[in-house]
């Protein structure tokens, strides 16, 4: 009799491993899932130029990124005119007119078409200095007189005085330092091998261990949960990120501005991570339901379909007469 008791047992002794491979697989696919999501984003979004650029333009009419950029604009004009204008009152008098003028630049269609083009000469100079190995880290630099070329000219229509006589040269402006190129390209090659193996081992994960679980369904639930979770951490992430992104800024009158660049930097991550959110709750919840309440339609189903009237038996064929 104990004999026959302990058979069940043994019967489902093998099965404990192949639990545990399925729970630790699981649980690897979820922990991946957001770094997945992260790297995808890093590498597919903020490396295209074109999407750079293209998710870079609408802040060319924000109202906050246009006060910066006045502001910077007008600062190096002076700056640039410093050994011309500082002879005291005349600095004081050009300087608000540089400024004015600047902003109202800032409002044409041709500040929108140097937005363009300086975001454009940024991300491709950070991109080639990333992705050549072949030569040593040197710092990046852009050259802006091509932006500060359509100033002048404005401010010569406006009629500024010395406005024609501000110089423009071209002037290396520089964007990364040699030190940050060389620990960027180490990164970025990481990142970019990381957006290839992390979604697809990500997968496999998944995929084998939902295929390893005794119970399917609950493997299902577990992953949707721990998908939705990687999502509202992210979510987290992203806000944390962008607090603490504008809490390092020495300038606080420039904070909402870079906090535009950061929302548009960031809008495909956010979009994403509320999409995993919200397909892990709804795989989560609908495995679960259909676990709950599938069996018991099921056997409603069948005691409906056993209960119903049998179908009248076809009439006795009638003998035919002698």
């Amino acid at each position: 009799m104990s004999e026959h008791r302990r058979a069940p047992v043994s019967g489902q002794a093998p099965l404990r491993p192949r639990n545990a491979l399925s729970a630790v697989l699981l649980a690897l696919a979820c922990l991946l899932a957001p770094f997945a999501t992260l790297a995808s984003w890093a590498a597919h979004g903020l490396t295209d130029t074109g999407r750079y650029v293209r998710t870079m333009a609408p802040l060319a009419t924000d109202p906050d990124v246009r006060g910066a950029v006045a502001d910077a604009l007008g600062e190096g004009i002076m700056r640039e005119a410093g050994q011309e204008l500082d002879t005291g009152p005349l600095r004081g008098t050009a300087g608000p007119f540089v400024h004015d003028a600047v902003r109202s630049f800032t409002r044409t269609e041709a500040f929108r078409t140097g937005w363009d083009a300086a975001n454009l000469a940024v991300h491709d100079a950070v991109l080639r200095a990333l992705r050549d190995d072949s030569t040593r880290a040197s710092p990046v630099t852009v050259d802006l007189a091509p932006v500060l070329t359509r100033v002048k000219r404005r401010l010569t229509d406006d009629h500024v005085p010395f406005a024609h006589r501000i110089p423009v040269p071209h002037t290396r402006v520089p964007v990364l330092p040699a030190d940050d190129v060389a620990r960027l390209r180490r990164g970025y090659h990481v990142l970019d091998t990381a957006a290839f193996w992390l979604p697809l081992a990500t997968a496999l994960c998944a995929v084998a261990g939902t295929a390893l679980a005794a119970r399917r369904r609950r493997a299902v639930t577990a992953i949707g949960l721990g998908t939705a979770l990687g999502g509202g951490l992210l979510v987290l992430a992203v806000a944390i990120g962008r607090r603490l992104t504008l809490a390092d800024l020495p300038d606080a009158l420039h904070r909402p501005a870079a906090g535009a660049v950061y929302d548009a930097l960031t809008a495909t991550l956010s979009t994403v991570s509320w999409l995993l959110f919200a397909f892990g709750l709804t795989a989560a919840l609908g495995s679960w339901l259909t676990g709950r309440y599938g069996p018991r339609l099921a056997s409603r189903r069948r005691a409906r379909a056993s209960a119903a009237p049998a179908a009248e038996p076809p009439p006795e064929p009638t003998r035919a007469r002698a």
